[in-house]
């Protein structure tokens, strides 16, 4: 098995895909959760407060919205893998974090949600056959193939992590 093709994706995700050593989105999802406990466990509630700059989420905000696109990537999945021919809604992540109120939680909860979050996209490529992962649909008006979004959801993760190190850690 191979990483996705171009033409199986939208463009801009290129970037995230471009992060995922593995060649199978499956084995990037597995891999990947091993770290992630870890890596966030690290985070202190007081530091979880921090944004970098006037304007810039918080490390709380930023949690969030990977919850919330992984959330919403694994619903493409299952609707492509499943064959549905609509297209799917985008979602303007902006937004998203302004209401999802991410700083009054908890940090221990955000984590906690993120690997319930991600066992539960774990379970679900699990689930999926070659057939399902070769499926083709359409998200925000662009063809997509349920293998890349698996290899978004894990190079998304990477994407933000490597942030995170960068300009909050």
């Amino acid at each position: 098995m191979s990483k996705p093709l171009p033409a199986n994706y939208p463009g801009h995700f290129k970037r995230y895909i471009d992060l995922v050593p593995e060649t199978e989105s499956l084995s990037a999802i597995l891999n990947q959760g091993l770290e992630i406990m870890p890596f966030l466990s690290a985070i202190s509630e007081e530091k979880s407060m921090y944004a970098y700059a006037e304007g810039k989420w918080t490390i709380k905000e930023l949690l969030q919205h990977i919850i919330d696109a992984e959330r919403i990537f694994t619903y493409r999945a299952l609707c492509i893998a499943r064959g549905e021919k609509e297209n799917l809604p985008g979602f303007e992540e902006n937004d998203y974090a302004a209401n999802s109120f991410a700083n009054n939680r908890r940090w221990d909860s955000l984590v906690k949600e993120f690997l319930t979050v991600r066992q539960s996209t774990e379970l679900l490529f699990k689930s999926f056959t070659e057939e399902m992962l070769d499926n083709l649909g359409t998200s925000n008006n662009k063809t997509i193939d349920v293998s890349s979004i698996g290899f978004i959801i894990a190079g998304h993760y990477y994407h933000h992590k490597k942030i995170l190190l960068e300009r909050y850690l």
